[in-house]
């Protein structure tokens, strides 16, 4: 079973910069999609669907939420919409698939990176820092639930958040800015260290600068400064089916890159 996860920064730039012709040559099972930005009715009626793939996807009240979907080559018995949480499923953030033997979600975090202070404008004057840990919390809930669990599963998030000084470039040692705060990092830790998911890419690959975000990509270079913030999360049940994972550095979709992961998983029909 292959499983991508990537956050396309807006699916049509994306596919118009040629995230299908890359999935044609992926032969994966599930695709994961974060940060849509578009209506789902309009992935319907534009037809914006990989050929011998079905498309589901949420969305947020605003296009900026970003939203997130699921292209998969096998029919789901079931999908589920949000995660009970009021203010992450307003705004699109999280989708799961529930096949045979796995279920296979789709999450996306808000981004507080250069904004932190900045004031979301309601009534309760939140930050906008203030509303990704508000969103973190209440996906460390749903973790938490969700691990206690029999059924198997695997999250594929954009957290914008890194966990170890690994998985950042210096710089971001250096700076007081969102996707390396101390408190987001601690969260990592909670779930990883403590609740006991399994970063499945980490299971494989213990090397530095292995980033899956970078800041300055339009132009073409991804230069040796980023972060890793995307993420394919596992119920430890699962851990010992992983058999290859990688980064695609090559792709140019967006300012995130692919994560493919390989697992000995029967995803059934």
């Amino acid at each position: 079973m292959r499983v991508v996860s990537i956050s396309v920064s807006g699916l049509e730039q994306a596919i118009d910069r040629g995230l299908f012709d890359w999935i044609a040559d992926q032969d994966a099972d599930v695709i994961c999609v974060q940060d849509h930005r578009m209506r789902v009715y309009e992935i319907e009626d534009r037809n914006l669907i990989p050929e011998g793939y079905e498309a589901y996807f949420i969305d947020g009240e605003l296009d900026e939420h970003g939203g997130v979907g699921i292209y998969t080559r096998h029919f789901p018995k079931a999908i589920m919409y949000g995660f009970a949480s009021e203010q992450a499923d307003r705004e699109g953030r999280f989708i799961q698939a529930d096949f045979d033997r796995v279920s296979v979600a789709s999450v996306l975090a808000p981004c507080a990176l250069g904004r932190e202070e900045e004031l979301l404008g309601d009534e309760n004057d939140l930050t906008v820092l203030d509303h990704k840990d508000e969103f973190m919390d209440a996906f460390g809930m749903h973790m938490q639930k969700t691990l206690r669990k029999r059924r198997q599963f695997i999250f594929c998030a954009n957290l914008q958040t890194a966990q170890h000084v690994t998985d950042a470039s210096p710089i971001y040692h250096q700076l007081d800015v969102s996707g390396f705060l101390p408190h987001e990092r601690a969260f990592l830790d909670r779930l990883f260290d403590e609740l006991g998911a399994i970063d499945a890419f980490r299971e494989i690959n213990k090397q530095s600068n292995q980033f899956t975000w970078w800041p300055e990509w339009d132009g073409g270079e991804r230069k040796n400064v980023g972060l890793r913030t995307d993420y394919q999360m596992l119920t430890p049940g699962i851990r010992r089916t992983i058999r290859d994972g990688w980064i695609d550095e090559s792709t140019r979709f967006s300012d995130h890159a692919p994560l493919i992961m390989d697992y000995d998983i029967d995803i059934g029909f």
